[in-house]
Protein backbone atom coordinates (compact mmCIF):
# COMPACT_ATOMS: atom_id res chain seq x y z
CA UNK A 1 0.00 0.00 0.00
CA UNK A 2 1.60 3.10 -1.21
CA UNK A 3 0.30 6.44 -0.44
CA UNK A 4 0.50 9.14 -2.64
CA UNK A 5 1.77 12.50 -2.01
CA UNK A 6 -1.72 14.22 -2.25
CA UNK A 7 -3.05 11.79 0.06
CA UNK A 8 -0.83 12.30 2.71
CA UNK A 9 -1.36 15.98 2.90
CA UNK A 10 -3.67 17.57 5.70
CA UNK A 11 -6.24 19.06 3.87
CA UNK A 12 -6.38 23.16 4.74
CA UNK A 13 -9.77 24.53 6.76
CA UNK A 14 -11.27 27.06 4.87
CA UNK A 15 -10.42 30.69 6.47
CA UNK A 16 -12.95 31.88 8.66
CA UNK A 17 -14.10 35.54 8.10
CA UNK A 18 -12.58 38.24 10.11
CA UNK A 19 -13.87 39.53 13.20
CA UNK A 20 -16.34 42.16 12.79
CA UNK A 21 -15.35 45.86 14.40
CA UNK A 22 -17.79 47.38 15.86
CA UNK A 23 -17.92 50.73 16.36
CA UNK A 24 -18.60 52.53 19.38
CA UNK A 25 -22.05 54.47 19.38
CA UNK A 26 -22.32 58.20 18.70
CA UNK A 27 -23.26 59.48 21.74
CA UNK A 28 -26.05 62.27 21.24
CA UNK A 29 -24.25 64.95 23.35
CA UNK A 30 -20.37 66.04 24.34
CA UNK A 31 -20.46 67.03 27.64
CA UNK A 32 -17.15 69.35 27.25
CA UNK A 33 -18.99 71.26 24.33
CA UNK A 34 -21.64 71.97 26.68
CA UNK A 35 -19.63 73.07 29.04
CA UNK A 36 -17.51 75.49 26.26
CA UNK A 37 -20.76 76.76 25.49
CA UNK A 38 -21.94 77.32 28.87
CA UNK A 39 -18.62 79.36 29.45
CA UNK A 40 -19.01 81.37 26.71
CA UNK A 41 -22.55 82.47 27.24
CA UNK A 42 -24.97 81.57 30.76
CA UNK A 43 -27.31 79.32 29.40
CA UNK A 44 -26.28 78.37 25.93
CA UNK A 45 -24.65 74.73 27.33
CA UNK A 46 -28.37 74.35 28.33
CA UNK A 47 -29.66 75.29 25.06
CA UNK A 48 -27.21 72.64 23.37
CA UNK A 49 -28.82 69.83 25.25
CA UNK A 50 -31.98 70.76 24.72
CA UNK A 51 -33.16 72.15 28.05
CA UNK A 52 -34.62 75.49 26.92
CA UNK A 53 -36.66 76.77 29.62
CA UNK A 54 -33.54 75.97 32.43
CA UNK A 55 -31.11 78.23 29.82
CA UNK A 56 -33.86 80.44 30.09
CA UNK A 57 -33.26 80.54 33.94
CA UNK A 58 -29.57 81.20 33.91
CA UNK A 59 -29.66 83.50 31.61
CA UNK A 60 -32.71 85.50 33.38
CA UNK A 61 -30.68 84.97 37.17
CA UNK A 62 -26.92 85.85 35.54
CA UNK A 63 -28.60 89.01 33.65
CA UNK A 64 -31.13 90.16 36.31
CA UNK A 65 -27.65 89.51 39.44
CA UNK A 66 -25.69 92.15 36.95
CA UNK A 67 -29.11 94.42 36.90
CA UNK A 68 -29.58 94.43 40.42
CA UNK A 69 -25.22 95.00 41.24
CA UNK A 70 -25.40 97.94 38.48
CA UNK A 71 -28.32 99.70 40.38
CA UNK A 72 -26.70 99.58 43.28
CA UNK A 73 -27.25 96.83 45.44
CA UNK A 74 -23.98 94.51 45.44
CA UNK A 75 -24.43 92.43 47.97
CA UNK A 76 -25.55 89.77 47.53
CA UNK A 77 -25.87 89.49 43.88
CA UNK A 78 -22.32 90.24 43.55
CA UNK A 79 -21.88 87.08 45.31
CA UNK A 80 -24.37 85.54 42.74
CA UNK A 81 -23.07 85.88 39.79
CA UNK A 82 -20.08 83.53 39.99
CA UNK A 83 -22.33 80.89 41.41
CA UNK A 84 -24.53 81.40 38.69
CA UNK A 85 -22.04 81.10 36.53
CA UNK A 86 -20.28 78.36 37.94
CA UNK A 87 -23.06 76.28 38.53
CA UNK A 88 -24.26 76.38 34.73
CA UNK A 89 -21.00 74.83 33.59
CA UNK A 90 -21.66 71.58 36.10
CA UNK A 91 -25.19 71.77 35.39
CA UNK A 92 -24.70 71.66 31.63
CA UNK A 93 -21.89 68.60 31.69
CA UNK A 94 -23.92 67.06 34.30
CA UNK A 95 -27.03 67.36 31.83
CA UNK A 96 -25.05 66.38 28.70
CA UNK A 97 -23.71 62.79 30.75
CA UNK A 98 -26.90 62.09 31.63
CA UNK A 99 -28.49 62.15 28.12
CA UNK A 100 -25.76 59.76 26.86
CA UNK A 101 -26.46 57.70 29.74
CA UNK A 102 -30.22 57.74 28.88
CA UNK A 103 -28.86 57.21 25.32
CA UNK A 104 -26.64 53.98 26.18
CA UNK A 105 -30.02 52.20 28.11
CA UNK A 106 -28.73 53.46 31.97
CA UNK A 107 -31.50 54.17 34.30
CA UNK A 108 -34.08 56.48 33.11
CA UNK A 109 -35.41 59.24 36.02
CA UNK A 110 -38.96 59.45 36.92
CA UNK A 111 -38.47 63.14 35.84
CA UNK A 112 -36.29 64.75 33.57
CA UNK A 113 -34.75 67.92 35.55
CA UNK A 114 -35.46 70.18 32.30
CA UNK A 115 -39.38 68.96 31.72
CA UNK A 116 -40.38 69.93 35.66
CA UNK A 117 -42.73 72.57 36.18
CA UNK A 118 -40.12 74.40 38.36
CA UNK A 119 -38.34 75.81 35.84
CA UNK A 120 -41.26 77.31 33.90
CA UNK A 121 -42.54 78.76 37.47
CA UNK A 122 -39.39 80.26 38.04
CA UNK A 123 -39.74 82.34 35.13
CA UNK A 124 -43.25 82.89 35.10
CA UNK A 125 -42.05 84.57 38.71
CA UNK A 126 -39.48 86.56 37.95
CA UNK A 127 -40.83 88.15 34.98
CA UNK A 128 -43.77 89.33 37.45
CA UNK A 129 -41.43 90.59 39.58
CA UNK A 130 -39.09 92.80 36.69
CA UNK A 131 -42.69 93.68 35.02
CA UNK A 132 -43.85 95.32 38.85
CA UNK A 133 -40.73 96.71 39.62
CA UNK A 134 -40.93 98.42 36.13
CA UNK A 135 -44.35 99.43 36.52
CA UNK A 136 -43.61 100.94 39.59
CA UNK A 137 -45.75 98.76 42.06
CA UNK A 138 -42.72 97.10 43.58
CA UNK A 139 -39.25 98.80 44.65
CA UNK A 140 -36.49 96.97 44.48
CA UNK A 141 -34.53 99.49 46.23
CA UNK A 142 -36.93 99.27 49.54
CA UNK A 143 -36.95 95.33 49.28
CA UNK A 144 -33.04 94.84 48.83
CA UNK A 145 -32.27 94.90 52.57
CA UNK A 146 -34.86 91.69 53.25
CA UNK A 147 -32.78 89.58 50.52
CA UNK A 148 -31.72 86.93 53.83
CA UNK A 149 -35.85 85.97 53.85
CA UNK A 150 -34.87 84.13 50.27
CA UNK A 151 -31.77 82.30 52.12
CA UNK A 152 -34.08 81.83 55.12
CA UNK A 153 -36.84 80.30 53.01
CA UNK A 154 -34.53 78.02 50.87
CA UNK A 155 -33.21 76.89 53.82
CA UNK A 156 -35.75 75.60 55.35
CA UNK A 157 -37.65 73.96 51.99
CA UNK A 158 -34.24 71.62 52.04
CA UNK A 159 -34.49 71.00 55.49
CA UNK A 160 -37.98 69.96 54.91
CA UNK A 161 -37.47 67.84 51.87
CA UNK A 162 -34.46 66.33 53.46
CA UNK A 163 -36.60 64.91 56.27
CA UNK A 164 -39.71 64.31 54.17
CA UNK A 165 -37.03 62.18 52.24
CA UNK A 166 -35.97 60.41 55.31
CA UNK A 167 -39.39 59.40 56.76
CA UNK A 168 -40.16 58.16 53.51
CA UNK A 169 -36.72 56.34 52.93
CA UNK A 170 -37.21 54.86 56.35
CA UNK A 171 -40.22 53.58 56.33
CA UNK A 172 -41.39 54.64 60.04
CA UNK A 173 -39.36 52.00 61.52
CA UNK A 174 -38.59 54.21 64.52
CA UNK A 175 -35.22 55.55 64.24
CA UNK A 176 -34.59 59.03 64.43
CA UNK A 177 -34.88 61.15 61.58
CA UNK A 178 -32.60 63.85 62.29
Amino acid sequence: MSSSPIESQPVASPALPPAPVYAPPRLPKNPWLAVVFSFLFPGLGQVYNGEIAKALVFFAAFVGSITLVAHDHPFPFAFMIPFIFFFGLIDSFKSASAINNRFLGGTLPEEKPSESPAWGITLVVMGVLFLANNLGWLDFDRLARYWPVILIAAGAFFIYGSVRKRKTDEGGNGRSVL
